[in-house]
């Protein structure tokens, strides 16, 4: 696929994709995002229904602005010990092995911050950008390390004052599960992105051509990719900017001068936890952890410079 068949910077919630030929596409909204189907025509309808449905149950469990998910009952229980469900303990037994594997760059107990700085609902809520002005301090994480955890019972308790926000991981943990999903009754090739994070089962003769932020386009076979960025989910708090990617050592929203990290590995959740870290750690750190880590990626700086892992595909393949 060349690259000017593709839009040159996509925004992450609205990607635009070349439909191989004999392939469908289907979307919808799921998980605070746009969710993008491509799969054969002759499939197209039972992939969409069972990744619909997958999206839906998960949204049900993890939701952090709904009341009457599981997730914000865990939350409303901060201090007292509640037995959860196996999804809902999967997704938090993965989101504090990465926490752990992070140092804490990945911290998924960060639900009390986003609310101070204006996230408390939807961003769809957040009318034309702007939430009330509000006096408050920054607020550190850490505090998954004192997440109380009994793996007999799948009681948790969380410490009084803490809050989970999963955010990306538990969505590319569904793109994954939808994945595999799709995988298992035979639905290939497949392509199933949820607002940037991405993965693919299988592959046209072609491969899936992706655009990124900043215009590059590469070639995925296999794996998954995802895109961590400040531009899309951002908003207005009296006279300062905020954004949804908050650093758990300042408990602010990230400001160093990257706008987007792109991260590829063999599951999404691993690529948007990777990419997430790159984004906080910045320019220099960020691009050293995706090489220590033996991931290929990006970063997209302010000024338009792009920062590329060694080997890093331009038209090129990416497999798992």
């Amino acid at each position: 696929m060349a690259a000017q068949d593709l839009p040159q910077s996509p925004a992450p919630d609205h990607p635009s994709y070349q439909v191989p030929e004999g392939c469908g596409r289907a979307s919808w909204r799921a998980m605070g995002t746009t969710l993008l189907l491509c799969a054969p025509l002759a499939h197209l309808n039972e992939a969409e229904c069972l990744a619909r449905d997958l999206f839906t149950t998960w949204e049900g469990v993890l939701s952090r602005f709904r009341d009457d998910s599981e997730l914000s009952v865990l939350n409303h229980h901060a201090g007292r010990a509640m037995k959860v469900s196996d999804l809902l303990w999967r997704v938090l037994i993965t989101a504090l092995d990465a926490a752990r594997a992070t140092g804490g760059l990945y911290d998924p107990a960060l639900g009390r911050q986003m609310i101070r700085i204006g996230y408390d609902r939807s961003f769809n809520e957040i009318t034309d950008g702007v939430v009330p002005e509000a006096n408050i301090f920054p607020l550190p994480g850490g505090g998954w390390q004192r997440v109380q955890l009994d793996d007999a019972t799948h009681m948790v308790c969380l410490p009084a004052g803490i809050a989970l926000d999963f955010g990306g991981i538990a969505k590319g943990m569904a793109v994954d599960a939808a994945i595999a999903l799709l995988a298992e009754r035979g639905i290939s090739p497949v392509l199933l992105n949820a607002g940037g994070d991405l993965a693919v089962q299988g592959a046209p003769k072609e491969g899936w051509g992706v655009a990124l932020p900043g215009g590059r386009v590469i070639t995925l076979t296999g794996g998954a990719l995802a895109t961590s960025g400040i531009d899309r989910r951002a908003w207005q708090q009296g006279a300062r900017q905020r954004h949804h990617i908050i650093d758990p050592r300042t408990g602010e929203p990230v400001a160093n001068g990257v706008v987007a990290a792109t991260a590829v590995a063999r599951r999404c959740a691993q690529a948007e936890v990777a990419a997430k870290v790159a984004l906080i750690l910045g320019e220099r750190d960020g691009l050293a952890f995706l090489q220590r880590h033996r991931l290929a990626g990006q970063l997209l700086l302010r000024d338009g410079r792009i920062l590329a892992t060694d080997g890093w595909p331009l038209d090129s393949e990416v497999t798992s």
